[in-house]
């Protein structure tokens, strides 16, 4: 650990006063002043936190931290008593029980591969020492717990999701940005592990890593397919490193055989030029291996999509017979039934309620029609000759003209007498003597006129 100097410390820090009593030695019995006591307890523990997470680790052990702590030359003398109390209330665990309560799935040798100190502190525990040993590594409940979820976080964001079986050394490198060293990522592994994420095997001697992939609860056990898949993917691998290197090299070929024809060596640049011919060669050969490879792998994800599909189909059909176990077909007519008789219902309240509002309408028509006779009678009448008015035109609503309605007809007995009828005629008479002179004066009444 590095010192102080170099983390946030609390202000007090700088109190003579206030640090030789944080420096003391904690008293044996808690309850003589439980307020000193516990006020000590919460200082060295939120600031061992905080140290861990500057260094971004997730172990501490006792002579780190007498290291990071010392103050004028002189280390804390309770640091011990916060380890055992931190212990005691599972913040923090010693690393080998940590370990040991993982379920391994069947492989207990593995758990060992995790482990850079394992079993330190076994002897001291058997002897029954109250003391913590030195360089006995504890590992913070809080903080691991943190870097596993940042580790998962970074794989299922990198291109290794896609692989669902990684080396720990790809691994180690994927994690160097949220693990501070080996130790660290040893634990995150341990907790994803202990949370059924991850499982750590090995394979031919080498460490490897399962991921939980997405949409799953837990990890599933390491099978021959998921090997099988693994070892294609390393050899994809290979292949690209291997053509990849060939294309280099041809290209080298083929510009050293430029500077030699340049510079008059046509031999040379010959040789040269049937070297890149036996590189491309080979290129050629390993990428059609390579394609081969990418081939099989496609298959193999299209068959697990597949898969999944069928298992979401039967789990669709599954869901659908449940959903569907108290629905039949006389259910649904009767449904349908009592729904086509209550829209006939509706449809007749509909019916009367509308009847009702049209005679309403009517009555009001009959209201205006008096109202306008009313109107007219009230209008003085001008014409005194006793003849029908003459019909006046009006305009309807296109501005077309609209004749009035002729007179009707009397239909009555006339009441006139003889005298009358004799007194009409004579004055018949009358008119018809007189009027040559009528006929004479006429041109001249229309000459008058005319001037």
């Amino acid at each position: 650990m590095s010192g102080t100097s170099e983390m946030s410390l609390p202000p007090e820090w700088n109190d003579d006063e206030r640090m030789n009593f944080m420096f003391s030695e904690f008293k044996e019995n808690r309850d003589v002043n439980t307020t000193d006591w516990d006020s000590k307890m919460d200082f060295w523990t939120a600031l061992i936190m905080r140290s861990c997470r500057r260094r971004g680790s997730v172990i501490v052990n006792l002579q780190d931290l007498n290291k990071t702590f010392q103050r004028k030359e002189k280390t804390p003398l309770g640091l011990s008593t916060v380890i055992q109390t931190m212990a005691r209330c599972g913040k923090i665990q010693r690393e080998s029980e940590f370990a040991a309560s993982v379920d391994w799935g069947g492989f207990p040798g593995v758990w060992g591969l995790l482990l850079v100190k394992p079993l330190k502190w076994t002897f001291s525990t058997l002897l029954g020492s109250n003391r913590v040993p030195l360089e006995e590594s504890f590992v913070v409940i809080e903080l691991v717990k943190e870097k596993a979820a940042e580790l998962l976080k970074v794989y299922r964001s990198s291109d290794f999701s896609s692989c669902s079986i990684i080396s720990f050394q790809e691994l180690c490198t994927l994690a160097s940005n949220i693990c501070a060293d080996e130790s660290t990522l040893c634990m995150a592994l341990l907790q994803l592990q202990k949370d059924k994420l991850v499982i750590v095997s090995l394979h031919e001697g080498e460490k490897i890593v399962k991921f939980c992939q997405p949409g799953q609860d837990r990890v599933s056990p390491v099978s021959d397919v998921d090997i099988g898949i693994y070892q294609l993917q390393r050899s994809e691998k290979l292949l690209e490193e291997r053509v990849q290197k060939l294309s280099l090299e041809a290209d080298r070929c083929k510009e050293e055989a430029r500077i030699l024809l340049r510079d008059g060596k046509k031999t040379q640049a010959l040789r040269c030029l049937r070297g890149r011919k036996r590189v491309e060669k080979r290129a050629d050969s390993l990428f059609a291996k390579l394609e081969t490879i990418r081939g099989i792998l496609e298959r193999i994800a299209q068959s697990q999509t597949d898969k999944m599909v069928m298992q979401a189909y039967q789990a669709g059909v599954s869901a659908l017979r449940m959903s569907l176990k108290d629905v039949t077909v006389e259910r649904a007519e009767s449904l349908v039934d009592q729904i086509q008789e209550l829209c006939d219902t509706q449809d007749e309240v509909n019916q009367t309620i509308s009847s009702g509002v049209t005679a309403a309408d009517e009555d009001m028509d009959e209201l205006e029609k008096e109202l306008k006779a009313l109107l007219d009678e009230s209008e003085p009448d001008v014409n005194t000759s006793g003849l029908p008015a003459v019909p006046k035109n009006r305009l309807g609503p296109a501005g077309e003209q609209i004749l009035s309605p002729l007179p009707d007809v009397p239909r009555g007995h006339l009441h006139v007498t003889a005298d009358a009828l004799e007194e009409e005629l004579n004055r018949l008479t009358l008119s018809e003597t007189g009027s040559p002179q009528r006929k004479a004066t006429s041109p001249e009444r229309r000459a008058e006129a005319a001037q």
